[in-house]
């Protein structure tokens, strides 16, 4: 087979060549490479130790303890060349990381502990340079090598002890031997099923299904920081609404996001509504609805209605109401942000989209109702609350146009056009009258032209904290 790497990848494994050393291509290189896709992620294998690796690659780092050696890439966007002794793994007591881990001295036998028989393949290289055909399976942005003068052609051969590569073929994921030690090794790899499953559009292999729910339980003893970047991986696939369905049918829902498994079953359909799913399979169906690539969008999209669960009340006439629901469910996405150790930004971002989700769409709005609109949501967020909503809209079982929600995007460019006014500031006339102690009245209008004249001036800024500040400073 013959395939194009990067030169420098080429250069690397000569030099291992050279002394005498096995050295392999494997991990997501391997798998983008069958399946005719663009690869920046280049991993290595070799029966060289870390030490002797070091000694033949000056530029090299090493400082873990699992064998794997690091060496900058000089392609634009690639990560560096990660280059890993063969190893073998024991005892996994805090159901992550292996309590010893010997050097291996076979192929064999690193490929045995891999997770995935999709990962568990790797390419031996047998040809490098202008012996080789030019050749190759792996696009880019072109195949020629005036194109590419960073990429030489190189001859593999596949070397694939567990079948993967049919896998890939049927888009199956399937485990290493035994999935229930595989998943108790290593929960997070759980986790990565289920992610790797959402980025490929691959189905789950039964016994493998079967390992991550009987041993779901076990992924709250990962760190919550590693649990919540598979998570927004996972969200972020180009099948998220597959790989949410994934996360709840093996279980792992209730263990990281038990507000959303009590969603499921709490139903909304009552005279007078409109609503023809429950709110769990309303909240996968906004999801899959939502235009927003954002993982955050799409996360926010999927927890947006989580309150309903705590707010959910019926009448005797049979009504199902959820009162205040938003304000609920903005408190658990507070929590679950806390919980998963969600940034700041991110933070920010998922509550005021889930508070403000239930905002107003309705022809008679003033320009006033519409600039308050933006200054809850924040401008930079308008777009991703107008997508949310339409997620909402059609994961509700509504058509797929609405006029309203249409006039209303027409209404915030308007608005958004027009000048900049005093009923822009981050305060109004109540501010002034709280902080300086003073009754309604023309000053009020006078102060709060001040204000707005500063801010003009770029003197403050208009926020809050430094009107408020601003108001303090001043003398009636």
């Amino acid at each position: 087979m013959n395939i194009q790497i990067p030169k420098k990848l080429g250069g690397l494994i000569k030099t291992f060549q050279k002394h005498g050393f096995e050295i392999y291509i494997v991990g997501g290189a391997v798998r983008d490479v069958l399946m005719g896709k663009s690869t920046y992620d280049w991993d290595l294998t070799t029966n060289a130790t870390p030490q002797e690796t070091l000694k033949i690659l000056p530029d090299a780092y090493y400082d873990n303890q699992f064998g794997t050696v690091g060496l900058p890439s000089e392609v634009e966007n690639e990560r560096p060349y990660e280059i890993t002794t063969f190893r073998t793994e024991s005892g996994y007591s805090d159901t992550r990381h292996p309590d010893k881990i010997s050097w291996g001295k076979t192929l064999m036998k690193d490929l045995a502990r891999r997770e995935a028989t999709i990962s568990a393949m790797a390419f031996k290289i047998v040809g490098l340079g202008k012996s080789v055909a030019k050749k190759t399976i792996r696009k880019r942005t072109s195949s020629t090598k005036d194109e590419h003068p960073d990429f030489i052609p190189a001859l593999v051969e596949l070397v694939d002890p567990y079948n993967g590569q049919q896998d890939l073929k049927d888009k199956i994921f399937r485990a290493v031997g035994d999935p229930d030690e595989r998943y108790r090794e290593d929960a997070l790899r759980m986790m990565r099923a289920i992610r790797i499953s959402a980025q490929l559009g691959f189905t789950i292999e039964e016994k493998t299904f079967e390992g991550i729910k009987k041993n779901a339980s076990l992924i709250n003893k990962i760190a919550k920081e590693r649990v919540r970047d598979e998570l927004l991986k996972i969200f972020a696939s180009p099948y998220p609404y597959e790989g949410v369905l994934l996360f709840r049918n093996t279980g792992l829902l209730k263990e990281i996001i038990p507000e959303m498994e009590a969603a499921f079953g709490v139903q909304q359909k009552s005279p007078g509504r409109h609503h023809i799913y429950d709110v769990g399979i309303h909240s996968l169906m906004s999801l899959k609805h939502c235009p927003s690539k954002d993982p955050i969008v799409r996360f926010a999209t999927f927890i947006h209605d989580s309150g309903k669960v705590q707010t959910y009340k019926i009448d005797k006439s049979g009504t199902i109401t959820f009162y205040n629901h938003e304000l609920v469910s903005t408190n658990n996405a507070y929590e679950i942000a806390k919980r998963l150790r969600f940034s700041n930004k991110d933070t920010g971002k998922l509550i005021k989209l889930v508070r403000w989700h239930q905002f107003t769409v309705d022809e008679r709005q003033t320009d006033s109702a519409v600039r308050r609109f933006l200054r809850n949501v924040g401008q930079e967020n308008v777009n991703d609350m107008l997508n949310l909503r339409i997620g909402d809209r059609l994961g509700g079982g509504a058509t797929e146009t609405s006029w309203r929600l249409e006039e209303f995007k027409q209404r915030l460019i308007d608005v958004q056009k027009q000048p900049f006014t005093v009923l822009d500031l981050k305060v109004d006339g109540n501010d002034v009258m709280k902080i300086l102690n003073i009754k309604p009245g023309p000053e009020v209008g006078k102060i709060l032209t001040r204000l707005f004249e500063k801010v003009v001036k770029k003197e403050i800024e208009n926020t809050k904290e430094d009107l408020h500040k601003e108001l303090r400073s001043m003398t009636i």
